[in-house]
C-alpha cells in the first residue's frame, strides 16, 4: 500500500511538472513570414495615417467622422514613391540592423553606439535625454534612469521597441523581459510598463487572435502591483461600463491627464497614451479600420498608438487583415507602399525595400527561435518552425557605465555599481587602492571615506564562463564649503515665471526653483531643485555666472557643477570657466582650469545631457569669492515658442572644495 501511495504521489508530481511546462508551438515559415510582413506594413500604415492627428486632440477627443484617411500625408507618399521613415519605425529598423550585425541579442553598448551614430536629429523627450547622456559617456540603463533622465515617464519606449517581440514569436516571457530591458535605454519605473505589455501581446499574437485575450496575456506580464497594470484593468472596466467610447475617453482623460500629478502631466505620458491604446483595441472590436481611427481619435500622441496597435493587428490576421487601400494608396502601386522604405529621419540609415526588411526580420526571428531551443524542419518551401514558449531572456553581460559614487570625506556612502538585474554576476576587485574607510563587496562600495583624492581601481565581473574588467576613477572630495558661504553670486537671481510660461517647457512646473538659493542646499533632484536663469523676453546672447562669497578667505582648487533638466531650446553652457575675486575686487580667471568630462563637442540640443556633473579643477587660489562663468545657450529648435527668449542655463547645485 505504501509503495502504491508513493508511486501515485510521484505520478502526481510528474503531471504537475508537465502541466507547468508549455507545449512547443508550431507555425509554418510561410505564415510566420506573412505575419511579420503585416506587422511592418501595419506599423507603417498606422504611423503615416496617424501623423496628422499627433498632439491634435487634447482637451477633447477626435471627431467621429471616420475614416479619417491619409489626408495630409498622401502627398508625401507620392513624393517619396513609398513609405517614409518616422520615429515609429526608424529606430526599429536601426535595431534590426544591429541584430543582423551582432546577433539577436545585442548589448547595451552596441545599441548605444548605433544611437550615437544614426540618431542626430528628430528626437525628443526621453529619447533625446537618453541620447544626451550617451554622448556624456553613460550607457543604458543609466540613460533611462529616473535620477538622470527627467523624461523617464514619457511615451518614447512603447513606440520604438515592437521589433524585439516580432522577432520572438510565441515566446511571451522572453519578449516581455527583453522589451523591459530595451525600454530602459530611455525610461524607468512605470514608464517602461506599456512597452512590456506590448511586447507580450505582440509575441502572443502570432498564435492568439482574440484582442481581449491578448490584453489579458499582456496584463500577466506586467508587475502585479504596477501602475500600468491598474490602468489596463481600469480601461477594461470602463469598456464594460460605457457602450460609447467617448464616455470612456472622458473618464480616462480626467484621471490620467487632467488630474495627473504636475511632475508627470504631459500629453506624451506613457501611462496616458497606453490607456488610449487599450480603449482603441477594446472598442475597435477586432476591426482594423475602426481600431485605427479610434487610435487617432483617442488623441494626445495619437500617431504612436496608431502605429503600434496597427502593427499588432497585422500580426493577428496577417496581410489579409490589412485593408488594401491603406497599403496601396497611390495609383499604380502593386506592392505594399511600392516596396520602398525611404529614410528621411536618421543619419546614414539606408533606403531599402520593405520586402528586404521583412526577410531580415524573418531570418533574425528564426535564428533566435533556434538559439532558444526551437527548430526548423521540412522541405524548402514547406518548412515548419517549432518554438519553445518557455524561452527566457538573460541580459548580456557587460558593465553599465553611469555616475561614479559621490564620495566625500566624513560622509557615509553605500553605492552599488550595478542595477538589480545584473547582480547575478560575480564581482572581483582586481587592482588599485580602495579609498581608506571604504569596503568593496559584491559590486557594493560602502563605508566612510577618510582621505580626499582620486583613486583608480580595476573591477571584474564574470558569469563562470567569461569575464570583463574595467577601470573606475573614484573621486573622494574634501568637505564642501559652499554650504557655509556668506553670499551667492548670480547674474540672475529669480526665475521669470511669465517668460517660462510663454515657452514650450517640458517638465512639471513644480520642478523649477523660483530663486537661485537652491544651488547650495545639497539636493540635486526633485521638486523645486532646478533653477533656470530665464529672465528676459528679448532674444540675446547672454553670459551667466554662479558662485559664492565668504567673509573670510578660502583655499579653493575644485568646483563641481550639477546641471538640471534641459529644454529643447536651451539651458546649457556653450563655454565654461572659473574666476576668483582678487584682493583689489576684480574677477580674475583661474589658471590651468580643466573641465571633466569636457563640455559637449557641439552646441546642438540633441547631445546635451540632463543632470550632468562637471568637475572643474584649477591652480589653488586663496580668495573670498569664486564663480563659474560662460555663454548661455539659446537655439531656434522651437522658434515658435522661443523667438523672444534670451539664453539661459540650468543648475541644481554648485559645490566648492579646498
Amino acid at each position: 500500500m505504501k509503495n502504491t501511495k508513493t508511486l501515485l504521489l510521484a505520478m502526481l508530481f510528474l503531471a504537475a511538472a508537465l502541466a507547468t511546462e508549455a507545449q512547443p508551438l508550431q507555425i509554418s515559415k510561410a505564415e510566420l513570414h506573412d505575419k511579420i510582413a503585416a506587422s511592418w506594413i501595419g506599423q507603417m500604415i498606422g504611423n503615416i495615417y496617424g501623423l496628422p492627428h499627433e498632439n491634435k486632440y487634447v482637451d477633447l477627443h477626435g471627431p467621429e467622422n471616420w475614416p479619417y484617411g491619409y489626408s495630409k500625408n498622401l502627398d508625401k507618399l507620392e513624393k517619396y514613391q513609398g513609405a517614409f521613415s518616422d520615429d515609429d519605425t526608424d529606430v526599429e529598423y536601426m535595431y534590426l540592423l544591429q541584430m543582423k550585425k551582432f546577433g539577436p541579442e545585442p548589448t547595451y553598448a552596441q545599441l548605444r553606439d548605433a544611437w550615437m551614430y544614426h540618431i542626430r536629429d528628430r528626437v525628443w523627450l526621453a529619447n533625446r535625454a537618453a541620447l544626451g547622456l550617451m554622448h556624456f559617456g553613460y550607457t543604458p540603463p543609466y540613460t533611462g534612469s529616473e535620477a538622470l533622465n527627467p523624461h523617464w515617464y514619457q511615451i518614447d519606449p512603447q513606440l520604438i521597441n515592437e521589433i524585439w517581440a516580432v522577432t520572438a514569436p510565441g515566446m511571451v516571457d522572453y519578449a516581455a523581459a527583453k522589451s523591459d530591458w530595451v525600454a530602459r535605454i530611455t525610461s524607468d519605473d512605470w514608464g517602461v510598463e506599456p512597452t512590456i505589455h506590448y511586447g507580450a501581446m505582440y509575441a502572443a499574437a502570432f498564435f492568439e487572435k482574440d484582442m481581449r485575450k491578448l490584453i489579458d496575456i499582456g496584463l500577466k506580464a506586467l508587475p502585479e502591483n504596477g501602475r500600468y497594470a491598474a490602468t489596463v484593468k481600469e480601461m477594461i472596466s470602463l469598456h464594460a461600463q460605457y457602450p460609447d467610447w467617448k464616455d470612456a475617453w472622458h473618464a480616462m482623460a480626467k484621471k490620467y491627464y487632467i488630474d495627473e500629478h504636475d511632475m508627470t502631466k504631459t500629453i506624451w505620458n506613457a501611462n496616458l497614451n497606453g490607456a488610449c491604446a487599450i480603449l482603441a483595441m477594446l472598442y475597435g472590436e477586432g476591426d482594423f479600420q475602426r481600431t485605427l481611427d479610434l487610435s487617432c481619435a483617442m488623441g494626445f500622441d495619437a500617431d504612436n498608438q496608431a502605429a503600434t496597435v496597427a502593427g499588432l493587428m497585422g500580426v493577428i490576421d496577417g496581410m489579409k487583415g490589412l485593408p488594401e487601400n491603406l497599403y496601396l494608396p497611390v495609383k499604380g502601386w502593386t506592392k505594399p507602399f511600392n516596396d520602398k522604405y525611404i529614410n528621411i529621419t536618421r543619419h546614414d540609415l539606408p533606403d531599402t525595400e520593405i520586402s528586404a526588411i521583412i526577410n531580415q526580420t524573418l531570418e533574425t526571428a528564426i535564428e533566435l527561435i533556434v538559439m532558444k531551443g526551437g527548430s526548423v524542419t521540412g522541405e524548402p518551401g514547406n518548412e515548419i518552425i517549432t518554438i519553445n514558449p518557455d524561452a527566457t531572456f538573460l541580459a548580456p553581460m557587460e558593465f553599465y557605465i553611469g555616475p561614479n559614487p559621490h564620495l566625500e570625506v566624513g560622509k557615509t556612502t553605500d553605492y552599488t555599481f550595478y542595477t538589480e538585474a545584473n547582480k547575478v554576476y560575480n564581482w572581483s576587485h582586481i587592482s588599485g587602492k580602495i579609498p581608506a574607510g571604504l569596503v568593496f563587496d559584491k559590486g557594493r562600495l560602502s563605508g566612510v571615506p577618510q582621505k580626499a583624492g582620486t583613486y583608480k581601481i580595476d573591477l571584474r565581473i564574470d558569469n563562470g564562463k567569461e569575464n570583463i574588467t574595467r577601470t573606475f576613477d573614484l573621486l573622494v572630495r574634501p568637505k564642501n564649503i559652499a554650504v557655509v558661504a556668506d553670499t551667492i553670486y548670480a547674474n540672475i537671481r529669480q526665475l521669470n515665471e511669465s517668460v517660462l510660461d510663454s515657452c514650450w517647457y517640458t517638465f512639471g512646473k513644480s520642478l523649477y526653483a523660483k530663486d537661485v538659493s537652491v544651488i547650495n542646499d545639497g539636493i540635486i533632484s526633485g521638486h523645486g531643485t532646478v533653477f533656470y536663469s530665464l529672465a528676459a523676453k528679448a532674444k540675446l546672447p547672454k553670459v551667466d555666472y554662479y558662485g559664492y562669497g565668504w567673509n573670510e578667505a578660502q583655499d579653493i582648487s575644485m568646483i563641481v557643477f550639477n546641471t538640471g533638466g534641459m529644454e529643447e531650446f536651451g539651458g546649457w553652457f556653450n563655454s565654461l570657466n572659473v574666476q576668483y575675486l582678487a584682493e583689489d575686487g576684480r574677477w580674475v580667471s583661474a589658471q590651468k582650469t580643466t573641465v571633466s568630462p569636457a563640455l559637449p563637442a557641439s552646441t546642438a540640443v540633441f547631445i546635451q545631457p540632463h543632470y550632468a556633473e562637471y568637475v572643474l579643477r584649477f591652480e589653488p587660489v586663496k580668495t573670498k569669492g569664486i564663480r563659474i562663468i560662460g555663454d548661455a545657450a539659446i537655439q531656434d529648435h522651437w522658434n515658435k515658442y522661443t523667438k523672444f527668449v534670451s539664453g539661459f542655463t540650468s543648475i541644481t547645485e554648485l559645490s566648492v572644495y579646498p
